[in-house]
């Protein structure tokens, strides 16, 4: 792990004006990084639910800057990711025009749709940082996205550290490789090149900024950015009181539930966190590797100590994260782990039940979960339909703070407009609706789910292939809060289980009724006007208000 060589200031930026302005330059220019990869991308998870990441590194390899929408779990593996790429390929040995690829989850997120691309920056013929985008691709071959793969090798083709762009000059059969391995080739391939579309745009942009402030590297800046933070988060952690403090839960998979356990050691300014006892790795796609689970590590860490200021390294100095090999968060090759994310979420709220028992008036209840479906099929005219729609439950309260409603966590993507979703797949969204009492209740109420019926009107029957969880386990509430409501899928009304595939025939139905977030504090310190006002807005039913507050309202309090 690349750690800064001092402490001391950087020396040509030496002021604080002067580094805060520099710094939100590199911010702006991962930012445009992301909106060009996006614009630029095929497919609706790209550019519509923006699952995609952007970092900067200096030439060090040194994370300084991220785009401001980049899904935390992306931000949270570059870290790693760019230390294994950079050892394959030694900085001394790249070439202008090179780019680099793979999508192998051991390496890059975690699972065989995201596509990380690294491109070295040069300037006078040095290199002076990196540019890496990452994208969720729809498809890479295989079996197609499920949790139904036993090993990684089902789940489709990994391409291992490698240069789609050698010296400016395009890697054609790499390109022939994966177009002839993937259903939706000009898809893929559009999602990719706005990748590549983007890494350019930052090298430009990047030599600009340089120009633009007389610097001739990144150096000095990113080690006045990585002190500063690294200062700022080790400060919180001191705060907190000195222990070792631990949590378990437990989460579905295709069989019996999985126990997933941490031990979090809080000693001056460092955290150090221990997976043992977690179950081990199943037989489902559901495996998630390490570098996914540290992600969540960092994030959440980042949550309780400084969310305002923007990522760089100083995110992992202070912490240390193990897991036993082989248990389910440290799965090991060729593990399938096609759908990690169901289970490596987990960890933020596995982590905030540990650090309660620490700072308990910091974390945040349980959430709802978010979760995908992917539907196979064809449309109407016969073309090739394969597209990923995104759902989410509710937010989990805090102290002093009521959960949202149907609001993504831990991941950010962006939830599809139901006009752009109909337009492109020809699956109608007939309803969305907040499901009311799904919100665990307490003096602050968690946040709702919602029910989505969706109908399949391409004339054609198709697959879904589920990624569904809280079915069994529901959020829970902390601090005396309660617990929200369960997940549930239903085809025709009739139930359905939240992972592996089904058949959706043309005309009929899919509904998902999403978790709520659980609640935060006795719900009988709730202010009753607030209770009145959740009524108002359809958030709990008159029986909610009597049987989780004890308040007995009228329909005329509307």
């Amino acid at each position: 792990m690349h750690r800064p060589h001092n402490r001391k200031m950087i020396s040509k930026t030496s002021d604080n004006i002067t580094l805060g302005i520099v710094w939100d330059h590199l911010i702006s220019i991962a930012d445009e990084i992301l909106l060009t990869l996006v614009r630029t991308s095929f497919s609706i998870t790209v550019r519509e639910a923006w699952d995609v990441g952007v970092v900067i590194f200096d030439a060090r390899g040194r994370p300084i800057a991220q785009g401001s929408m980049s899904t935390p779990a992306f931000t949270g593996t570059a870290f790693y990711t760019i230390d294994q790429l950079l050892e394959k390929f030694p900085v001394e040995a790249l070439q202008d025009g090179d780019v680099i690829i793979t999508n192998d989850p051991w390496i890059g997120t975690g699972h065989l749709p995201d596509v990380n691309i690294l491109r070295p920056v040069f300037r006078k013929g040095t290199v002076v940082g990196f540019v890496l985008t990452i994208t969720h691709l729809v498809d890479v071959g295989g079996r197609g996205a499920s949790t139904l793969s036993r090993e990684v090798y089902e789940e489709g083709l990994l391409i291992p550290p490698m240069k789609i762009y050698k010296g400016g000059q395009l890697n054609k059969l790499l390109i022939e490789i994966i177009r002839t391995n993937v259903r939706v080739p000009d898809q893929v391939m559009g999602d990719i090149m706005g990748n590549i579309s983007g890494s350019y745009v930052g090298g430009l942009k990047l030599n600009a900024l340089l120009d633009q402030h007389g610097l001739d590297n990144l150096e000095d800046v990113a080690n006045g950015i990585i002190r500063q933070s690294d200062i700022a988060i080790r400060e919180k952690i001191e705060a907190m009181p000195d222990g070792c403090y631990s949590n378990q839960l437990n989460v579905e998979t295709d069989g019996d539930a999985v126990t997933l356990a941490c031990k979090l050691e809080i000693a001056g300014d460092t955290i150090h966190i221990d997976f043992s006892g977690t179950g081990a790795c199943v037989p489902s796609a559901i495996n998630v590797p390490l570098c996914y689970t540290r992600s969540w590590c960092a994030y959440t860490l980042k949550c309780l100590t400084t969310p305002a200021i923007p990522n760089n390294l100083a995110n992992v100095l202070p912490l240390q994260v193990q897991a036993p090999e082989n248990c389910i968060l440290n799965a090991q090759h060729p593990a399938a782990t096609c759908g990690r994310n169901t289970v490596g979420w987990y960890v933020v709220p596995l982590l905030m039940g540990a650090f309660a028992k620490a700072i308990p008036n910091l974390v945040q209840a349980d959430t709802g979960m978010a979760m995908t479906v992917v539907f196979n099929g064809q449309r109407e005219d016969g073309s090739k339909l394969l597209d990923q729609f995104f759902a989410t439950g509710g937010l989990g309260a805090m102290h002093e703070l009521d959960g949202q409603q149907t609001t993504p966590a831990p991941t950010n993507c962006a939830l599809v407009s139901s006009e752009i979703w109909e337009d492109e797949t020809e699956i109608a969204i007939l309803e969305r609706k907040i499901l009311p009492d799904s919100g665990g209740a307490g003096e602050y109420r968690g946040g709702n789910g919602q029910e989505i019926t969706l109908q399949n009107n391409t004339g054609n029957p198709m697959t879904l292939s589920l990624f569904g969880s809280r079915t069994s386990f529901p959020a829970i509430g902390y601090e005396g809060g309660k617990e929200g409501g369960l997940r549930a899928f239903r085809i025709n009304q009739q139930s359905v289980s939240a992972k592996g595939r089904h058949e959706l025939g043309a005309g009929e139905l899919f509904t998902i009724q999403e978790a709520g977030g659980g609640g935060f504090g006795d719900a009988a310190r709730r202010d009753p006007e607030k209770i009145r006002e959740d009524y108002r807005l359809g958030f709990i039913s008159l029986q909610g208000a009597n049987r989780d507050y004890g308040l007995e309202l009228e329909p005329e309090d509307e």
